[in-house]
């Protein structure tokens, strides 16, 4: 049997959940099993895992509850599930998508309460739930996505020449592909780079050309995880006062603290590892975000990125 990715388990379980949650009696975990094409070791393992799924503040009524009684599986869902959510239409069209998908997983019940629910939601939107929808991921060039694809599969090395938005600067990159995936709307690949000696993520529009090599490679035993971005100590640090227009910046990039004011502002402490990053968000960010404090390596980045673009105007 071929190895299920972490995506893919999720996936499963979430069609999983609706279908045994929908049956009050409960159901043999044998009955699983064949239905969602799931071994007894691996369900049981997930099964435990959902027990620790839920919201803040995690308490009973907030989480899911999977009890395995002798033989049979019973879920509940939480009481939140009760109340109604208030979505905008754009909301509600990416929620029929993404339960459209979990109905393509092996098992899944076409008139279940998954199912049920889409077409609730889809009759209310007016849309067709079983029409195609085109979703646009990022411009990426060309045939690289295909060949991408065709390099994990045949666990073959690639060379790319990739544009780092951060530093500002194109670079060539040997690494070895482990995974194509798509999040936030762009499409993005994790891979091992050569170069870095370490695992890393490319943003796929940022490829701008890539060979596959004849070199092979063995891939990890488990996959990669897609990771979250950790500074080093001695990265710079740099300190700012985020008006109500800038806070989006909280939610978009990592912070190292952050602290609300009476002015209503937000104190925030960031680590940069490249110096035109910052320099772009500054500019962008413009009087929206004072610098408190700053390492010396990025004092004056604002004024000097502002003064070569009036430079260019001038010229």
């Amino acid at each position: 049997m071929s190895r299920i990715t972490s995506t893919d388990r999720v996936r499963r379980m979430l069609a999983i959940v609706p279908w045994v949650a929908a049956q009050p009696d409960g159901v043999p975990v044998d009955e699983i099993c064949r239905r969602f094409g799931i071994d007894r070791a691996k369900l049981l393992s997930d099964l435990h895992t959902i027990a620790y799924v839920g919201v803040a503040p995690y308490t009973p009524d907030v989480q899911i509850d999977a009890v395995i009684d002798g033989d049979r599986v019973y879920i509940h869902l939480p009481q939140f599930f009760d109340r109604p959510l208030r979505l905008t239409p754009e909301q509600g069209l990416g929620l029929v998508a993404a339960g459209q998908s979990l109905r393509a997983v092996q098992g899944a019940d076409d008139d279940g309460a998954l199912a049920r629910g889409i077409r609730k939601v889809a009759a209310t939107l007016d849309v067709d739930p079983d029409a195609t929808i085109d979703v646009h991921l990022g411009d990426v060039a060309g045939d690289t996505l295909a060949r991408l694809q065709r390099a994990i599969g045949e666990h073959r090395q690639v060379e790319l020449d990739y544009y780092t938005y951060g530093r500002d600067e194109r670079s060539r990159r040997r690494v070895d592909p482990h995974r194509l995936y798509s999040d936030q709307g762009q499409w993005y690949l994790a891979a091992y780079c050569h170069e870095a000696a370490g695992d890393r993520i490319f943003r796929a529009d940022r490829i701008r050309a890539l060979d596959l090599l004849e070199t092979t490679f063995t891939p990890p035993a488990e996959e990669p995880s897609l990771g979250v971005f950790e500074p080093a100590p001695d990265d710079p640090r740099i300190t700012l006062d985020l008006a109500p227009a800038a806070q989006w910046v909280l939610e978009q990039y990592p912070t190292e603290a952050q602290e609300p004011r009476p002015d209503g502002t937000v104190r925030v402490t960031l680590a940069i590892t490249a110096r035109p990053w910052l320099e772009r968000l500054l500019v962008r960010l413009g009087p929206d975000a004072v610098v408190v404090e700053a390492d010396p390596a990025l004092v004056g980045a604002r004024a000097e990125a502002a003064a070569r673009i009036l430079a260019r105007y001038d010229d």
